[in-house]
């Protein structure tokens, strides 16, 4: 049940935020909605999201809002770069890469972070490794790939689903 208000509270604040500006029309649609979707789809949320409740946690999730797009960003230039670039310099291939976070919610956010991110897309995730397309590999070497690629996106994770 607090799972459900919860994930009912968080649809309706993004609804209120993407609906701006406020009128009690569109609020009330949100209610609507959220409570619909909560209902239909509230037990397909994990678990984990409850670790959210805590201060800490929602401070590291803000934090790791800006540190993912700040990388979004420079990836998205590094990709255009390359793109518009006569020589099209680009050596892609897939590297394995480790995680050290343990919840399968926390290793999908890492997954769709790195896929986000524009150069890199997760092709697969076996336990502990990250299997990564890379449109330029710096290094085959499974650390290095794990300190270039994932390290980045996994320290504030870890504060976040820790």
């Amino acid at each position: 049940m607090k799972k459900k208000i919860f994930v009912f509270l968080l649809l309706l604040f993004v609804w209120v935020l993407l609906a701006l500006p406020f009128d009690i029309q569109n609020f009330l649609l949100g209610v609507f909605v959220s409570l619909f979707t909560t209902l239909v789809f509230g037990d397909a949320v994990p678990d984990d999201v409850l670790k959210f409740l805590s201060i800490k946690r929602i401070f590291a999730f803000i934090k790791y809002i800006f540190v993912f797009l700040y990388y979004m960003i420079l990836a998205n230039l590094d990709v255009m770069y390359r793109v518009l670039h006569p020589a099209l310099p680009i050596k892609p291939g897939i590297v394995k890469a480790k995680t050290r976070l343990t919840s399968k919610f926390a290793r999908t956010m890492l997954a769709n972070s790195i896929t986000l991110t524009p150069g890199t897309l997760t092709v697969d995730i076996e336990g502990e490794n990250l299997y990564i397309h890379w449109i330029n590999v710096k290094s085959a070497d499974v650390e290095e790939a794990t300190k270039i690629i994932v390290e980045k996106f996994e320290k504030i994770l870890e504060e976040i689903f820790a």
